[in-house]
């Protein structure tokens, strides 16, 4: 039940034992105390885009030289494209194309249905597959360590995505997603979370839902900063990558 679901309740149930005068005081009480709420709310928003926006930019700053070295290492593996673009849902499932440096060799993503069996989540709805023969040998370093998923800074510096938050889906899971599922949705995507640092694609599909759902409903600023700093030795370890 949502806050202003509970205070109409609340509204209701006592407006007809109070005063007329103690009536409109508990409207106005209710009132002020909802627009508190969305100004916080809408303060802690304001606060996690600035500060995406300053980190991913100067990220993309400092780390340039290395983005080149990669580029070109791609570049020299088979003479194919450096980036990988694909459409992910975004924000209330809004699709947008996120940025990734190129790990497969081309035509990875027609080959995926000759795969599925081999797929390590159970559930079926997302696909994870440990030594995917569609990964080049440049793609395999990359993945290993998360570089990449170094280009969809771009992605936050743009606002499509957000440096902490649930992992962007791609549409062929969000068209199968259950309403619970569906949570995951109602925040900015990012590029690492509670998931990510917990085991990344070794935990299960439902167990990522749940966590992105305990992110969404308890995220702060510092949370986000916590979540960032983990992610720096959960990446060093390898642990869970694909």
């Amino acid at each position: 039940m949502s806050t202003t679901q509970m205070d109409t309740l609340l509204i209701e149930r006592y407006s007809g034992l109070q005063s007329p005068l103690m009536r409109w005081r508990l409207n106005g009480y209710f009132r002020l105390k909802r627009l508190v709420w969305r100004g916080l709310a809408s303060g802690t928003q304001r606060m996690k885009r600035g500060f995406d926006a300053v980190l991913s930019f100067l990220l993309l700053l400092l780390l340039s030289p290395l983005l080149l070295l990669i580029a070109l290492l791609i570049k020299l593996q088979d003479g194919g494209p450096v980036f990988f673009v694909q459409t992910r849902a975004g924000k209330w499932g809004r699709p947008f194309n996120m940025f990734k440096f190129r790990s497969m060799y081309a035509g990875a993503e027609q080959r995926i249905q000759d795969l599925l069996a081999q797929n390590q989540h159970v559930e079926g709805v997302t696909f994870k597959m440990k030594n995917d023969p569609r990964t080049t040998r440049v793609g395999k370093c990359l993945r290993r360590l998360s570089l990449d998923e170094l280009p969809q800074l771009i992605n936050v510096l743009r606002g499509d995505m957000s440096l902490v938050g649930p992992r962007p889906a791609v549409q062929r899971e969000v068209a199968v997603y259950s309403p619970v599922e569906r949570r995951r949705l109602m925040t900015t995507p990012g590029i690492t979370g509670l998931w990510q640092i917990g085991g990344r694609a070794e935990i299960d599909f439902s167990r990522q839902v749940q966590l992105d759902i305990q992110y969404i409903e308890s995220q702060s600023f510092w949370g986000d900063v916590t979540i960032l700093v983990k992610t720096i030795p959960a990446v060093l370890s390898g642990k869970g990558a694909c």
